[in-house]
């Protein structure tokens, strides 16, 4: 079995996709914490921890990795950035894989880099999973986002042996700044939040709190490889989750969401592989997410998560 570096000190860690929701918070988070961040963007340099990469081209400039001891990737087009066309939905594909390709390519010739943190997503496992339990051993499922994991992780795996790598397949991430619930929040202020369906469908969720934790705590232990369900221990339903927002507004939720118009306007395979999926992830057993500081509770027994 291969022996990985440990680092009990401040390391140095590049992060790829650093301007998102995650991405940002996990720099935010490492610098108060003490460590160095190197962060990869596609424009122009506009402060010393910057470092230009271009995925699409495969390349990134010099030094580069040579000099941090752990890389990031968590870069990738939005999943509902636009309408899934063929053209977008080969560009969610490619901006993930390339990405990840272009890390692996400069871990080949980087010495001191040993610790790579790849992107995934709970999709990994299918839009429809019922009511069972999914754990980091289970096959992949079927449809387009279990396809776009499936090869993100792929790519992440031909990193060099040397290389502990974590793929991380985070489940919904719960922020008052934005994501999910920047976009669900304005419905429900408005009386127009409501269950999707029957409700039943699960969502795996985790604070953005909780989520970068378990992301240090991943950085820093040389245990913690392969892929990690990023999800808190209380999946909860559609219709629990709506019943909990709702709560914590102050706002009613009777007006179901009406996902036929969501349909006509997005589009049928998008709504029907992102909206109306559910998934219940069984998160690791490991200390990533099981120590008091970073499991999450019920949304339902934590509504700060939800309005602040």
């Amino acid at each position: 079995m291969l022996a990985f570096a440990t680092y009990a000190g401040n390391m140095r860690v590049a992060i790829g996709g650093s301007t998102g929701l995650i991405g940002t918070a996990l720099a935010t988070r490492l610098r108060e914490e003490g460590h160095d961040v190197v962060t990869l963007t596609r424009h122009e340099p506009s402060q010393p921890s910057d470092r230009r990469w271009d995925p699409s081209s495969l390349s990134i400039d010099p030094p580069y990795l040579d000099d941090v001891d752990a890389v990031v990737n968590l870069a990738g087009a939005p999943i509902a950035g636009s309408r899934w066309t063929d053209d977008y939905k080969d560009t969610l594909v490619s901006s993930r894989v390339n990405s990840t390709r272009l890390v692996v390519q400069a871990l080949e010739s980087s010495s001191r880099c040993r610790i790579f943190l790849s992107g995934s997503a709970v999709g990994f496992y299918g839009a429809h999973c019922g009511d069972r339990w999914l754990y980091e051993d289970d096959r992949s499922g079927s449809g387009f986002l279990a396809q776009v994991c499936r090869s993100w992780e792929e790519a992440a795996a031909s990193a060099p042996q040397r290389v502990r790598v974590a793929t991380l397949r985070t489940g919904l991430v719960i922020s008052p700044s934005g994501g999910f619930l920047g976009k669900e929040r304005p419905l429900f202020q408005f009386g127009l939040g409501g269950k999707v369906g029957d409700g039943r469908q699960y969502l795996s969720w985790i604070s953005l709190d909780d989520h970068i934790s378990a992301m240090v705590k991943i950085l820093t232990d040389d245990t913690i490889t392969g892929p990690v369900n990023l999800t808190g221990p209380a999946p909860v339903t559609n219709a629990q989750f709506t019943k909990a927002l709702a709560k914590a507004l102050h706002r009613p939720a009777v007006v179901p969401f009406p996902t036929p118009i969501a349909k006509a306007v997005l589009g049928p395979e998008l709504v029907d592989e992102t909206i109306c999926a559910g998934q219940r992830s069984n998160p690791p057993s490991s200390s990533t997410t099981d120590s008091s500081s970073v499991t999450p509770r019920s949304p339902s027994r934590s509504p700060r998560h939800l309005h602040r």
